[in-house]
């Protein structure tokens, strides 16, 4: 009796597997899709964006400390730039605090980058930074630290407890249900650097989780994670292998970076960099956005304007009283509006002209 009752629990088990395998394959999106719907936009340049008066994803989007002034103050500065997508990461926890809510707000959002012609591309899970995300009152930020605040989504070690994951599938199906043909929506990151933090392979249940529970809502827009490390093979197969459109990282120079590209075209699918813009690492927009055009590839640096998340300053060299670095890490503009450096943001204007 108890081998049958094996037997048919490895039935189940090798079936439920066999559906997730089924699901991904079925309704990834053909080549020909993918280059058709990135032939429809214009050349997508734009920011990573979170408002300068959020250190993280949870102050950006608790109803106590969601601030459209601000979030319509700085696309403002966006649009004056001729950028025209924006890269937005959602929280998990500000959901589970709110749902309604964090749906209601993120429709503001949407409003608000409409009016100023932004398409997009929200991002789910993140494994960056903060291990312990937790609802409520956010720290302050550590002087002259990069990102003190950040947090990652759902954390560790809650990436790898699959407990966690019938509520995190709610979530994402619900949010991707919500939106699923809001033409505002560019696309979905589903899951950013996964394997960061030391986390590497453990992330990977998570990975494909994610995938298959988008894959079952089907939006319209199409999915995404973005190939970061070169070293995560596994990781890193099946995030191309399971994306519509390839997008990727790349803090490194014009050189490097041109070889990424050659390498990634070989998928054959439409690209688009979700991050890069380093000037301390010569990732600059004076020698990668033009590269970046002329290879047709989509540009979304890392940074709008300078605040609380302190990304001026460069990862792991903090100045501990706060003075400004010689050089920016990331970020375009001050608070004010005022360009960090004119001869860049005249540089992104004309290449967005």
């Amino acid at each position: 009796m108890k081998k049958v009752i094996y037997f048919v629990f490895l039935l189940c088990l090798s079936l439920v597997v066999s559906g997730q395998e089924n699901v991904l394959e079925t309704n990834k999106w053909a080549v020909e899709k993918s280059i058709n719907w990135y032939a429809q936009h214009d050349w997508m340049t734009g920011a990573n964006f979170n408002p300068s008066t959020a250190i993280n994803q949870l102050e950006m989007w608790q109803e106590a400390t969601f601030d459209p002034e601000t979030i319509d103050s700085e696309l403002g500065y966006a649009e004056g730039i001729g950028f025209n997508t924006m890269r937005v990461y959602l929280h998990s926890l500000a959901y589970k605090a709110d749902a309604d809510g964090f749906k209601k707000r993120m429709a503001i959002y949407l409003d608000i980058a409409d009016k100023h012609g932004m398409k997009t591309m929200f991002v789910f899970f993140d494994d960056v930074w903060g291990k312990s995300p937790k609802i409520g009152e956010q720290p302050e930020p550590k002087t002259g630290t990069h990102n003190s605040g950040w947090m990652q989504d759902p954390g560790d070690p809650a990436h790898k407890n699959e407990a966690n994951f019938p509520a995190l599938e709610t979530y994402v199906k619900d949010i991707l249900k919500t939106f699923a043909n809001d033409k505002r929506i560019l696309m979905w990151d589903l899951y950013n650097e996964p394997g960061n933090s030391g986390k590497e392979n453990t992330s990977m249940p998570l990975l494909k989780n994610i995938f298959t529970w988008a894959r079952e809502v089907n939006p319209s827009q199409p999915l995404t994670v973005g190939i970061w490390h070169w070293k995560f093979q596994e990781l890193n197969a099946f995030q191309a292998l399971n994306s519509d459109i390839i997008t990727y990282h790349n803090y490194e120079d014009k050189k490097h970076h041109q070889h990424v590209i050659n390498l990634l075209k070989s998928h054959g699918r439409p690209l688009i960099c979700t991050e890069y813009m380093a000037r301390a690492k010569n990732s600059r927009f004076s020698t990668i956005l033009p590269l970046l055009k002329k290879e047709n590839v989509g540009a979304i640096n890392w940074g709008l304007v300078a605040g609380k998340s302190n990304t001026k300053y460069m990862w792991g060299t903090p100045i501990e009283d706060g003075s400004e670095p010689d050089e920016w890490f990331h970020e375009v503009f001050r608070k004010d509006g005022t360009p960090y450096r004119k001869d860049e943001t005249d540089l992104i204007l004309k290449l967005n002209s």
